[in-house]
């Protein structure tokens, strides 16, 4: 699609930004940087344009939402008299969601989503809807949107609703680390509830924003991951001293997926320096050297080291075709009707339906199950004393064998956490009961979806997390150090300031959550 097709606003993160189109890293900024964001004028002036045209061309016409009830009671016409009663009864009646609120940063992120959508000039709102999310997102002001409820059809409504809720001044927000009334938080930052003046009630309920936001957070959550695991690979290789030609340009060129060659590629980036992977045509094409009739040293590495490019060039492709999904719906009106001033009309269809997001949420959890099992594979390579020929005691114990068991119960950690999200992986996405008096007849469940995506990646990192341990302390049962490549050894040196050497046995759950938290906030380079 032409960059022209986008109608969102700039966005000014630091510097003025050239784009008319919310860019996927400037969400992230925002996010996990804290960057401020400031609406264009000329944005604004393109929804205050529409809101206009809404307002002149609803006159004497029958348009859902606006004069009719909602979903099923579209068939039901409002009277004139009723008709900002009419907004705000969807958000305090569509204000039902049950259990834990989302943590603040999906909150936040959902925040941009919708406000993505409404910079599309298609929803006929009043421009003061964008300053005071705008307000919300920059001063930290987090609506409590608790985590079921949304089927994901006509869009997150529920979860909507309680953002909507926030925005009239009702309800709760997170500020400050403290749930408070919104509207005392509201006077405290000298802000004002907005006005309902057509259709604000429907158009802030009625949309993808949620499953959007989820989405966007477990998006740059996934793609770090994938990074610690493409780190964790080279690792793995440099303590088995595998033969390097895994990642050889010319084995991965002749596969023809993107993804393969960009891991083998960052692998061959990542590992050079190192003097411990072996060169075959050093010791098994010389004959001087190839001379044992059994070779000691494996002539090629089991499938969890060897097939990496193989086994994580997948799941790349499939975290950049997701990335695309979420970026395009970011900017994208996702609420009903559409109201489109260049046409002079109003047009009703089904734009809130969360299919896209759902299918490919569905294929980011599979991935990452994907990773985790990878992880834990590599994790029993190194457990496993008589897998890795004996260059690692058992459970990389250093301690006495019999009185001491290093990290024996971590392995347990790791390989049920690795099965839950095996039982996780069942695609969501076909999964659809129909309700509302069957007018929602078939749903996404996108939500849903992005909130089991969620877990999986969580449990995820918690894998990784003992891998990292691992790691560490199998470089130092072999006292290879010094001898890894400078990306190996400088993210050795961050886990063992976290996780000091073990002999003895130590509880690790602290251990564990410490570099947990180091694998979330920290990127590889930095």
């Amino acid at each position: 699609m032409e960059e022209k097709a986008y109608l969102c606003a700039r966005i000014f993160i630091n510097v003025v930004m050239s784009t008319h189109k919310i860019r996927y890293q400037q969400i992230e900024k925002i996010l996990f940087d804290n960057a401020p964001l400031q609406l264009d004028k000329d944005a604004v002036a393109e929804v205050e344009r529409c809101y206009r045209f809404l307002e002149s061309f609803s006159r004497e016409k029958v348009i859902y939402g606006i004069n009719t009830g909602f979903g099923p009671m579209a068939q039901w016409r409002v009277d004139d008299k009723y008709l900002k009663d009419l907004q705000y009864n969807i958000i305090r009646s569509h204000s039902t969601g049950a259990g834990a609120p989302l943590p603040d940063l999906y909150v936040k992120a959902a925040m941009i989503a919708r406000l993505g959508s409404f910079l599309q000039a298609r929803s006929g709102i009043h421009p003061e809807v964008l300053e005071l999310l705008t307000a919300f997102i920059n001063r930290g002001i987090i609506p409590l949107i608790p985590e079921h409820g949304s089927v994901g059809a006509s869009g997150d409504l529920v979860q909507l609703a309680h953002i909507a809720l926030t925005l009239i001044g009702e309800g709760e927000v997170h500020y400050n680390g403290v749930w408070r009334p919104t509207a005392e938080v509201l006077r405290e930052c000298g802000l004002k509830p907005i006005d309902i003046h057509i259709r604000e009630g429907l158009s802030i309920t009625n949309g993808t924003s949620v499953m959007t936001g989820i989405g966007l957070v477990n998006q740059v959550l996934a793609e770090r991951l994938l990074d610690w695991s493409i780190a964790a690979a080279v690792w793995m290789n440099e303590i088995a001293e595998s033969y390097d030609d895994m990642m050889a340009v010319p084995l991965n060129e002749c596969r023809r997926h993107d993804g393969q060659q960009v891991i083998a590629q960052r692998m061959r980036e990542m590992a050079e320096g190192g003097s411990l992977m072996k060169k075959r045509e050093h010791e098994l094409y010389d004959p001087a050297k190839n001379t044992e009739s059994v070779f000691k040293h494996k002539v090629q590495a089991y499938y969890s080291l060897r097939c990496t490019p193989q086994i994580l060039g997948p799941i790349y492709d499939t975290l950049m075709a997701s990335r695309q999904v979420l970026e395009d719906e970011v900017n994208s009106a996702s609420d009903n009707p559409i109201v489109d001033p260049e046409t002079q009309n109003v047009y009703h269809g089904g734009n809130f339906h969360g299919d896209y997001i759902s299918l490919e949420q569905d294929k980011v959890k599979i991935a990452i199950v994907r990773l985790a099992m990878t992880s834990e594979r590599q994790l029993n390579y190194l457990f496993h004393n008589r897998i890795n020929d004996d260059i690692l005691p058992p459970f990389l114990n250093l301690g006495t064998l019999g009185l001491n068991y290093g990290m024996q119960a971590c392995q347990f950690t790791a390989t049920s956490t690795t099965a839950e999200c095996q039982t996780l992986a069942m695609p969501n996405y076909v999964h659809s009961i129909p309700n509302n008096n069957d007018n929602q007849d078939i749903v996404s469940m996108g939500t849903n979806t992005a909130l089991i995506t969620k877990r999986v990646i969580e449990n995820a990192y918690q894998v990784m997390a003992v891998q990292m341990i691992a790691l560490t302390q199998a470089t130092d049962c072999r006292k290879i150090a010094d001898r890894l490549c400078p990306a190996s050894r400088a993210l050795y040196d961050k886990v063992r300031a976290i996780v000091p050497l073990f002999i003895d046995d130590t509880p690790f759950y602290k251990e564990i959550a410490a570099v947990e938290e180091f694998l979330k906030t920290k990127l590889i380079k930095q």
